[in-house]
């Protein structure tokens, strides 16, 4: 179980039950959000939201594909350089 994985397991009302099966990976900085199981020698991605169960031997990813924005920081200052009082930024 990798660092940084949370069982979600309180709605607010009642505790539902994580399982976590012998033999199953999980990635760092998972949430297990209950109730859910992780079946034995499935895998499930660093940075899962897992929200249903996960098949024995499956993967479980759902991780949005990175966008890299090439000189956004120069964008947003220039948008904010002539306002008065608004700080430097970075």
């Amino acid at each position: 179980i990798g660092a940084g994985t949370i069982t979600c397991n309180y709605n607010g009302y009642e505790k539902s039950q994580t399982v976590i099966d012998d033999g199953a990976f999980i990635g760092s900085d998972s949430q297990l959000v209950a109730p859910v199981r992780v079946a034995r020698r499935a895998v499930v991605a660093a940075g899962t939201t897992v929200t249903s169960d996960v098949a024995e031997g499956a993967l479980a990813i759902s991780r949005t594909q990175q966008v890299t924005l090439s000189g956004y920081a120069d964008r947003v200052a220039a948008r904010y350089a002539d306002r008065p009082g608004k700080g430097k930024g970075r």
